[in-house]
């Protein structure tokens, strides 16, 4: 292996942990991790540190948290680290031109999706919302535009039947730390050579809004079934019922006889089956404001929903 290179990691999320983990790990200096200043959060709007923080104070890594990075002090700050490498996953601030050409490596990125296919900031559910067969991370080398650089290496899996996208979230971090691994001895030595994406082919994921996770019961039963995996567990799809929003956090598409869409035709132990625009969707896990998550079963001993319709 080539003499360990000095690393600089930029995340937030939870995302960006197992990354960052696999290079405390590897032979490589991690001289510092940037990461989103501390949000509020909860009730008491209390300031709360980043997963990634977190996880860099645990094992006593340098952290830093500029507002942004068009600063000329955070600039400075970060070139007198002098990075080989920026290893950047999910970490939500813009990288100027000028931050980019200062680790003598460049700048990595991690991408939740098969480049150029879902370029933006929700690749993820928009993979599932489309009803994509597979999903995957591109290593690429970062430049001046959103997600267009050139990729070093591409992992895929096939999406399961019944994928979310917490569970598809999960895989593609544990996968994307593995993708790094594999592509930085070649990034190191310079014989990795990164190719240039087919910009023809490019697919936007537009950043999630909890506007669309309303239920239109109009559309096919297997298009809401898709809306429901991609938005469990954010922002959740939801129906109104009762002038409150329902939550279905699970549901699945079947045959059956239909009538006005979001007609309720059935509520058995099995689920509650909606009417759509083409079929039913079975309703399995379902959650009323202020209650608890719960199954279809324990919801009609509560509720009397069969012959409403949902809006």
């Amino acid at each position: 292996m080539s003499q360990p290179l000095r690393i600089v990691f930029a995340g937030t999320p939870d995302f960006s942990v197992p990354p960052l983990l696999s290079l405390l790990e590897s032979p490589h200096e991690l001289v510092a991790v940037y990461t989103q200043p501390d949000r509020p959060a909860g009730r008491g709007r209390k300031l709360v540190a980043s997963p990634v923080k977190s996880a860099a104070q645990d094992k006593g890594i340098p952290v830093h948290q500029p507002a942004t990075l068009r600063d000329p002090d955070a600039v400075a700050q970060l070139r007198a680290l002098r990075p080989d490498l920026m290893v950047v996953v999910a970490y939500g601030l813009i990288l100027p031109e000028e931050v980019l050409a200062i680790p003598r490596l460049g700048c990595v990125n991690i991408h939740a999706s098969i480049l150029p296919r879902w370029r933006g900031a929700a690749p993820i559910q928009r993979a599932i919302q489309a009803g994509d067969a597979k999903s995957g991370v591109s290593i690429m080398r970062m430049d001046k535009g959103l997600d267009t650089g050139p990729v070093y290496l591409i992992r895929s899996l096939e999406l399961a039947a019944d994928e979310t996208g917490g569970s598809l979230h999960d895989k593609l971090s544990v996968l994307g730390a593995e993708a790094l691994m594999e592509a930085l001895p070649g990034i190191a030595d310079g014989s990795l050579r990164p190719q240039p994406q087919d910009h023809s082919k490019a697919t936007y994921a537009a950043k999630l809004d909890k506007k669309e996770a309303r239920i239109d019961w109009r559309q096919p039963a297997q298009q809401i079934e898709r809306q429901v995996r991609a938005f469990n567990p954010w922002p959740v799809a939801f129906s109104r019922y009762e002038n409150a929003n329902l939550r279905i956090w699970e549901a699945h598409a079947i045959d059956g006889v239909t009538a006005e869409p979001g007609t309720v035709m059935s509520a058995t132990r099995d689920g509650i089956d909606v009417s759509t625009g083409d079929a039913l969707l079975r309703v399995t896990r379902l959650q009323m404001p202020g209650k608890r998550t719960m199954d279809a079963r324990d919801f009609i001993n509560s509720q009397s929903i069969q012959g409403i319709v949902l809006g």
